[in-house]
């Protein structure tokens, strides 16, 4: 081996070895994750956990918004693991970094109350089972059909096909005429 190719190898199988090393193991873990993720809710969804005529279709709903909620948080988990390491293999002192995450989280906390209180609501909403995809209900001042629902917001269309985009932390009182005894 020539005296610059030894010199790129003792480069190369330093950091940005070991760098390359992190990544892929954080995209493998990625999709591992995503898939292993995606088959748990699909399994989930097409349980028939509370029997009944109309139920399979809105546990499926359910099934998946929830399942959408932890391939986000876990695929941020993963990344944020990941770009912490690389930073910490480029030498960058991760020390006080970490040690201001608790001051920038208050500050965050702080700065993005509504939308923490909008994604609690959503999580509550969907546990509890307050409404669903297709069902008719009355929130605040719209009555109409829900077309989605999400963890920070839900859609529903009125009787004039407009489309409202209710903020889920913003919902006090709601009318479900489709839910029956």
């Amino acid at each position: 081996m020539s005296e610059r190719t030894q010199a790129i190898w003792d480069w190369f199988n330093g950091a940005p070895l070991r760098v390359l090393v992190i990544f892929l193991v954080a995209f493998i873990s990625h999709l591992a994750g995503h898939r292993a993720i995606d088959r748990a809710i699909a399994r989930l969804s097409q349980a028939d956990l509370k029997p009944g005529p109309g139920t399979a279709k809105r546990q499926s709903e359910r099934a998946r918004t929830i399942g959408t909620v932890f391939s986000s948080t876990f695929n941020a988990a993963v990344w944020i693991i990941a770009i912490g390491m690389i930073l910490g293999e480029f030498g960058f002192n991760l020390g006080p970094v970490i040690a201001s995450a608790g001051v920038i989280g208050v500050a965050l906390g702080l700065g993005a109350q509504t939308l923490v209180r909008d994604v609690l609501s959503g999580i509550f909403m969907l546990i509890e089972d307050q409404y669903g995809v297709g069902d008719d209900v009355k929130v605040q001042d719209i009555e109409g059909k829900v077309e989605r629902v999400g963890l920070r917001i839900t859609q529903v269309r009125d009787s004039n096909n407009v489309l409202w985009y209710v903020r889920n932390g913003e919902i006090l009182i709601v009318g479900n005429k489709s839910q029956k005894r």
